[in-house]
């Protein structure tokens, strides 16, 4: 019997659309699911979905594997963690030198970077692979981010280049990321941006609702969505306001706590390791903490009586240019922080070119993307692009106008705020960091440098004397 090219393991949601995608590109492949529990006939239900000759599916890991040609090209789509661990070793006896495992889950790059050494010493090349797009773009092209060996990932990348979304010149969505764990890292990094995203949404939903419609402002969207704003979040969020069940608009069913599978955490712990200022999508995510706490926001808006006498009007003109204004520092924050790492970690990873890959197939495609990838190209950070600043620049006026509305009808617009408060500690040439370092000397000897002495210099004075 003739062997697939590719073997896929864990027919999840993700899994299945994969799997379907590949044999829509005519690649052979064989696909596994244990038979246990709940899972009991997803193997048999996926072959009768797919009605193609060129998969061959099964529930015993031994046969999986001695079905794929070699070297073997294994894609692991479970849920990451410690079953990625159980699922490797599994493989393992079945598994001959320079066969290839891939892991498309959401690892953490630090896992990525153990599993790779690991494996190496068994003579196995391990790559770990981002993948963005959810369901449906696992299914018509995602967004591909795999990190590694580059040897290992030239032997996958006819496979993966051929699944992925494409640019608007026709290339792949999908490019060698870097060494180790850079893969997962950069997509790490694309959930956070993607949870300051989602946020900004929410927070000019918030301030338009004091005055307009779901209809409204569903609207409003589309048509922003139809210029430079347009982006993938900004197109679902327009069809969600607008969507009903029965008579009722969904929305106004669904629970207000937001959940989280704590990708968007590790980013801000990564930030903070490395000492980046993500704040946008770090005050995104304590967002969705702050909005699990349902019950007892409850019981104090009860206590609070500070009901608004009178709405002020929002400037629609001025809400556009604040909502670019804060993605723009988002994504800011979120490239610096793959720089820095890039350049702790000596990974070279090249800025213009992952942005590239998130202008189509992922959930934070957008065309600010797509221009910034170009921008990217010239320089190393959107704030040596002068295009860059002069826009933020220009926009420092709408968005203090935005965030007076939101305090004036006591509109929560945390994200905002902040995307407002970094671009002031950025663009301020003289801080108040000083008097930090003279408390840090006073108490504990910490010691300051001095204005105008070498950098490597260090002081401390004697501050018992003054007191």
């Amino acid at each position: 019997m003739k062997k697939s090219s590719f073997g896929i393991l864990g027919l999840g949601v993700m899994g299945k659309s994969l799997a379907l995608n590949m044999l829509n590109n005519h690649i052979p492949i064989s696909v596994y699911n244990r038979e246990t529990g709940e899972e009991v006939g997803v193997v048999a239900d996926f072959l009768k979905t797919a009605n193609n000759t060129s998969v061959k599916g099964f529930t015993d890991l031994g046969e999986f594997v001695n079905s794929i040609e070699t070297p073997r090209q294994i894609l692991i789509m479970v849920k990451a963690g410690k079953v990625i661990d159980r699922v490797i070793n599994g493989l393992l006896p079945y598994l001959e030198e320079n066969d290839i495992i891939i892991d498309g889950g959401n690892s953490h790059y630090e896992d990525t970077a153990k599993r790779v050494a690991y494996l190496s010493e068994h003579k196995i090349n391990f790559i770990g692979l981002g993948v963005s797009g959810g369901e449906e773009g696992a299914l018509k092209g995602p967004s591909l981010m795999p990190g590694g060996s580059k040897e290992s990932y030239q032997k996958i990348a006819a496979t993966l280049e051929k699944i992925a979304a494409k640019d608007d010149d026709g290339k792949p969505c999908c490019n060698y990321i870097g060494p180790a764990g850079a893969g997962h890292f950069v997509k790490m990094v694309h959930n956070g941006i993607e949870y300051g995203d989602m946020q900004l949404l929410a927070e000019l939903y918030a301030l338009l609702l004091l005055t307009k419609t779901y209809e409204e402002i569903s609207k409003l969207f589309f048509e922003w969505n139809e210029g430079e704003l347009a982006s993938y979040l900004l197109e679902i969020t327009a069809k969600i306001l607008v969507e009903k069940e029965g008579n009722e608009n969904l929305l106004n069913l669904i629970l207000d706590k937001a959940g989280n599978k704590g990708t968007g955490s590790w980013s801000s712990t990564v930030a903070l390791k490395l000492g980046v200022p993500t704040t946008v999508k770090t005050t995104a995510v304590y967002a969705r903490y702050t909005s699990s706490f349902k019950n007892e926001r409850v019981v104090l808006a009860k206590k609070i009586d500070r009901k608004i006498k009178s709405i002020e009007p929002i400037d629609l003109v001025a809400l556009k240019e604040a909502y670019d204004f804060a993605r723009t520092i988002n994504l800011q924050q979120g490239l610096q922080l793959i720089k820095t790492a890039s350049d702790t970690y000596n990974w070279g990873l090249d800025l213009a070119e992952i942005c590239r890959i998130w202008s189509n197939g992922c959930i934070i495609k957008s065309k600010k993307i797509v221009a910034y990838s170009k921008v990217l190209q010239q320089v190393d950070s959107l704030f040596e692009a002068k295009q860059v600043v002069s826009g933020l620049n220009k926009q420092e006026t709408a968005i203090t106008k935005i965030l007076q509305n939101g305090l004036a009808n006591r509109v929560n617009v945390p994200c905002f705020y902040e995307a407002y408060n970094y671009w002031i500690a950025m663009t301020t040439a003289q801080s108040s960091a000083n008097l930090i370092q003279a408390q840090r000397d006073f108490f504990g000897a910490h010691r300051f440098q001095k204005i105008g002495a070498k950098e490597e210099e260090s002081f401390h004075h004697n501050w018992s004397e003054l007191c």
